[in-house]
């Protein structure tokens, strides 16, 4: 995740009820006798977790359960990441770089970065990584090209069904150098329809054909959104990755939003002048509504807390 000789030393957390499994997690951590991993600290102790870290990945969050409504579930992860935020400020590395994953990502993220002011907003962001990582592998499917051929698709908006996966910027190596997704497929209405609907459901599929949410996937596109964070995005591509809107496209700040992003020395930054078709500006006002109402839902929580 952060090259090839980077020594690392990692801190898990979890519940309780959990710490027997999670030391069972320690055990073959160990036995997998890792070149590169200095130490394993297991713990259901939030202080100990957050010392000192230097990169903070948020798996924990608690699920949709049957029956449950969509305020029950924001607020039990309201409550679980204004908890977090605040042993993340006070005990966590000051440039401590901020991933979270468990959903509602966005929004959890959001509430985090509003408990943790010292924490730079910069630093703060969701997974939507594995969404664009299904886009191309959706795209190499349908081309039958190898999936690094395939670059810059974008996700817009939020790790949800309303997300909005978007080729119009993608191309495609081919034997005349590169062309567009779009020219290549040259069938728009599955580029219109089907391809967007199978990326904004690809997760549902998942749960109903394994019984269980995504964990490969999901686990390495988490690896990714790091490394390319870390170590920086390569020359002429772009990745998505949800962070803190400034604005622009105009979307509206105060959400976490997921943009194409470039990355460099540690840093990312939105890539902007993209053109914005009509279906695409629609459809980027959907996801970004979505956000603004689970914002408000979330805040509710708090109010209620």
């Amino acid at each position: 995740m952060l090259s090839p000789d980077q020594p690392v030393i990692i801190h898990m957390l979890d519940i309780e009820p959990a710490a027997e499994a999670l030391n069972g997690v320690k055990m073959e951590l160990i036995d997998a006798a890792f070149p590169l991993l200095k130490d394993v600290v297991a713990t259901t102790d939030v202080v100990e977790a957050c010392q000192g870290v230097n990169i903070a990945v948020m798996v924990g969050g608690f699920p949709r359960k049957e029956g449950m409504e969509r305020k029950d579930v924001m607020s039990k992860n309201v409550s679980i990441y204004k908890a977090q935020a605040s042993a993340l400020e006070q005990h966590a590395a000051p440039d401590c770089k901020v991933l979270v994953v468990a959903n509602p990502a966005n929004t959890n993220a959001l509430i985090l970065k509003e408990f943790a002011p010292s924490i730079p907003e910069k630093n703060i962001t969701c997974l939507t990584r594995l969404d664009h990582n299904r886009a191309l592998g959706q795209i190499s499917e349908k081309l039958n090209v190898h999936v690094s051929d395939v670059r810059n698709v974008i996700i817009w908006g939020n790790h949800s069904s309303t997300q909005y996966p978007d080729i119009n910027h993608a191309t495609v190596k081919s034997t005349n150098g590169e062309e567009s997704v779009r020219d290549a497929i040259a069938n728009d209405n599955w580029l219109n329809t089907e391809f967007i609907t199978t990326v904004q459901q690809r997760g549902a599929t998942i749960i109903k054909a394994r019984k269980l949410s995504s964990a490969l996937s999901a686990a390495s596109a988490a690896c990714d959104h790091i490394h390319d964070w870390v170590l920086g995005t390569p020359k002429g591509t772009w990745v998505s990755m949800g962070v803190y809107s400034d604005g622009s496209y105009g979307i509206q700040p105060g959400i976490i939003y997921s943009f194409p992003v470039t990355c460099e020395k540690g840093q990312w930054s939105i890539v902007n002048g993209l053109k914005i078709d009509e279906l695409s500006r629609e459809k980027m006002d959907a996801t970004a509504k979505e956000l603004m109402e689970e914002k408000t839902l979330a805040y509710s929580c708090l109010i209620d807390d």
